[in-house]
């Protein structure tokens, strides 16, 4: 079979021993090797000094997950970057495929001691920014040259791995393709498919030598996997009886013991039979308060520059720190991010004097405390992310009503399927892109069964900004809204929040009481501070206005079947739907389209795909001017669909009309989500340009 072909763009070296590098012997039937390896904690080093410039520009970073992994991946690309023959490069013998996203940095790290992809201390210090190849996950399609495959999502370049080395196979290629994997990710539903097919595939004759190395440290974003969810202890043993040789190591930081196993491992796994060299791992690995936590130290933990002082000085354990590494941790002790141009709340709006911003989870988290105490039968199930989807308060409340599935999606929604089916309220919470992607076929099954879930899926959109393309769900309407049975929801505030997420409770309850037409409610949130409400009273005249948790005001103003009027005008020249999170957008640009002498029409879409149209018809009639902001791609977005509404109403409504939102494009990492609606032109600047 001749393939298509195609430019490989992977640097492909020769590469010279690492900068900072720690000599290994190894003895053999012929004597000594001694390899060169990169040392672990100029990685740790390195990655500390990392997450700290991108904690410090407004970003979230990862410490814990790649620090457990240094060892390992010091071994793995030591000893196959010795192994070259001469004229030829690794790729022509490795596929090295990172599934554990979240631990790219430290490969980053490790790279740069290679002087990999160009890589240096320079570029490390752009991680996670908007003008940098290095994202929070690692990203093919931004960095070709230092990426084989985009990870991110847990789970997700298991398979993509298994293809490769399919692909080998076919093409008579002698390549060995190795997998570095998370345990936590070993938890998702796709590694575990992969987990049998990958043995049953290689038993046929069908893919090359696979090698997985899975970092083994018990520990997940929440907590400790055991203790939070269920142990893995049985998933790893069943490993074996799928056909997998597997070899465990109680040590995954001794660098010599590492090097060995990879070694041994490379050197007799056959096309026969996959290898997984099982690591036991301490997350967190150097760092004392790290190692402690029970999340391993997912993040960085350190808040300000001048902790790097003893968390270098621990990490190196008297060794001597470089001194470019000392000069990097003295100029982010002076750093002022230079993303001041993106603090625009920095600026007096009207209603900063009045409220202090917040995050929207605090009105879920509210919400269902509150009808918990009110006696409805609400059950949490959640994979790993409650801490940042506003459900971690009511579990920390009601333990006794909590089941933690561990990575598992999918899992958790068809779970909670179950519970509905026997007259609970359950809610799911992840990502908005692992809840949409991983969540769209067990909701839609779960809606077949009448057995409804309450859903929050947060960080939508733009507003995952560190995170990268991979975690950017930009397809969330599309992929929610055409579902029968889903009523999807775009939360602006966390005093909205409050209001609808009750709303939906109640309604929940009173529909299986009553036999009626049941839903399931979706809601998307942000993950940055907003403003707590953005209506200062009632635009609406609710006729359902009884409520047990609220008083008639609230619900009025927030009824979540109705469009509200955010800001009203006479003579507006454009009337600005925004969805969700941009709501702040249009606001902010309201401001300063006043300053201008032009008046505009602002309208929150509570319910996005049950559409109270009749608001956005009365102000086009004054206005004959449409503007959608939407936080999604442009295509199968909310504004087109609007558009077409409108139309089916009255074509003539609409003299103008314009739609921002992404263009058919990728995200990428970036410190703020504001940088990157600006850099896609949908932000408030682009709707002050327009409507100027």
């Amino acid at each position: 079979m001749t393939p298509i072909t195609r430019t490989l763009k992977l640097d492909r070296g020769p590469f010279a021993k690492p900068s900072y590098s720690v000599e290994v012997k190894l003895e053999t039937k012929t004597g000594d090797e001694v390899y060169y390896l990169s040392s672990p904690k100029h990685i740790r080093g390195l990655i500390g000094l990392m997450d700290m410039q991108a904690v410090l520009g407004g970003a979230a970073s990862h410490f814990g997950g790649p620090s457990a992994f240094a060892e390992i991946n010091s071994a793995l690309f030591g000893y196959v970057f010795s192994k070259v023959e001469k004229g030829k490069s690794w790729c022509d013998k490795f596929n090295l495929v990172n599934d554990a996203g979240h631990c790219e940095n430290g490969i980053y790290a490790l790279k740069s001691l290679y002087g990999f992809a160009d890589l240096n201390l320079q570029a490390l210090k752009t991680f996670r920014s908007l003008d940098s190849r290095l994202t929070g996950h690692g990203e093919h399609h931004l960095f070709p040259e230092g990426v084989q495959l985009s990870n991110g999502p847990l789970g997700s370049a298991v398979a993509q791995a298994q293809g490769l080395a399919v692909a080998d196979k076919f093409l008579n290629n002698d390549r060995i393709t190795v997998l570095t994997i998370s345990d936590g990710a070993c938890m998702e539903g796709e590694a575990k498919e992969a987990f049998a097919s990958i043995p049953g595939l290689a038993l046929q004759g069908k893919q090359n030598p696979f090698l997985m190395i899975i970092s083994d440290n018990n520990t997940k974003l929440s907590g400790r996997i055991d203790q939070d969810a269920f142990s893995m202890k049985p998933t790893f043993e069943s490993l074996t009886s799928l056909g997998w040789k597997v070899v465990t190591i109680e040590n995954g930081h001794d660098l010599k013991t590492c090097l060995k196993e990879i070694k041994n491992a490379l050197e007799n796994v056959n096309a026969k039979q996959p290898w997984a060299l099982h690591f036991k791992t301490i997350k967190g690995y150097g760092h004392k308060s790290s190692m402690a936590s029970s999340s391993g130290g997912h993040g960085f933990p350190l808040k300000k520059a001048d902790e790097l002082d003893l968390f270098l000085e621990e990490i190196f354990q008297g060794e001597e720190i470089p001194k470019d590494y000392l000069a990097w941790k003295e100029e982010l002790k002076k750093f002022k991010a230079e993303d001041q141009n993106y603090n625009y709340k920095s600026k007096q709006w009207s209603w900063l004097n009045e409220y202090k911003s917040e995050k929207i989870q605090v009105g879920v988290s509210k919400a269902l405390i509150e009808a918990k105490e009110k006696g409805m039968p609400i059950v949490s199930v959640t994979s790993d992310l409650p801490g940042s989807t506003g459900v971690d308060g009511f579990r920390k409340k009601f333990p006794q009503a909590c089941i933690d599935v561990g990575v598992a999606e999918s899992n958790m929604i068809s779970l909670a399927s179950g519970l509905s089916k026997h007259g609970l309220i359950p809610v799911v919470d992840t990502f908005a892109q692992f809840g949409v992607t991983k969540g769209a076929l067990p909701i839609t099954m779960g809606n077949l069964s009448m057995a409804p879930v309450i859903a929050f899926f947060s960080h939508t959109g733009f507003q995952d900004a560190a995170d990268g393309a991979s975690h950017q769900a930009l397809s969330y309407f599309s992929m929610m809204a055409s579902i029968p049975g889903n009523k999807v929801y775009a939360l602006t505030s966390s005093e909205e929040a409050y209001s609808a997420v009750l709303q939906a409770i109640e309604d929940f309850k009173h529909r299986m009481e009553n036999d009626e037409e049941l839903y399931s409610y979706i809601f998307f949130l942000g993950r940055e501070n907003f403003k707590p409400k953005f209506i200062a009273e009632s635009k609406t005249n609710s006729k359902n206005s009884n409520s047990e948790f609220m008083d008639s005001e609230l619900r009025s103003k927030y009824n979540f079947a109705e469009t509200q009027l955010v800001l009203e005008s006479a003579k507006p020249k454009a009337t600005i739907v925004a969805v969700g999170s941009m709501l702040e957008q249009a606001v902010i640009a309201s401001d300063e389209l006043l300053n201008k002498g032009i008046e505009v029409e602002i309208l929150n879409p509570l319910c996005l795909n049950s559409l109270d149209l009749n608001p956005i018809i009365r102000s086009l009639k004054k206005s004959n001017r449409l503007v959608t902001i939407e936080d999604h791609q442009v295509t199968a977005g909310f504004g087109y669909y609007l558009a077409g509404l409108i139309s089916e109403r009255d074509p003539s409504l609409v003299k103008k009309l314009d739609v921002l939102g992404v263009k058919g494009e990728f995200g990428q990492s970036a410190y703020l989500a504001q940088q990157l609606y600006d850099k896609h032109e949908f932000g408030f600047k682009s709707l002050v340009k327009i409507l100027s």
